[in-house]
């Protein structure tokens, strides 16, 4: 399988440095994105239903990005990468998330990361 990057962008109503928070935080994060979170230094382990996955924190600028590398990533150029800007316009917050999945499987990711988006919107406030 050919492996293929994918962004898609939502839209939020909280400020960046609250949805900062819920990438960064461990009681923020079990919240909306994991089962558990262990953070020690730059290094991330996340639990889902028992299954640990690890990520290394590679790019870290406050309310504005973050970027993880994950361990067992077979190609080192993937990450998964959460982008946080302001609308000039509207005034609206702006998250852009960049994953990385299998070419046949990104209709059930972009559904996974919409699933997702949508917890974290009703723990923000929308």
């Amino acid at each position: 399988m050919e492996r293929v990057k994918f962004s898609l962008e939502f839209i939020f109503r909280a400020s960046p440095s609250i949805l900062y928070q819920f990438f960064t935080t461990p009681s923020r994060l079990i919240r909306w994105f994991c089962d558990e979170v262990d953070i020690q230094d730059d290094t991330f382990t996340f639990v889902w239903e028992g299954s640990e996955e690890v990520a290394e924190l590679v790019e870290d600028i406050e309310d504005e990005l973050i970027r993880f590398k994950w361990e067992d990533a077979d190609d080192e150029e993937e990450y998964l990468e959460f982008k946080i800007e302001k609308s000039p316009v509207t005034g609206e917050t702006i998250l852009l998330v960049t994953d990385f999945c299998d070419d046949d499987e990104i209709d059930d990711q972009k559904q996974l990361w919409a699933t997702q988006l949508d917890a974290l919107k009703k723990e923000t406030g929308g």
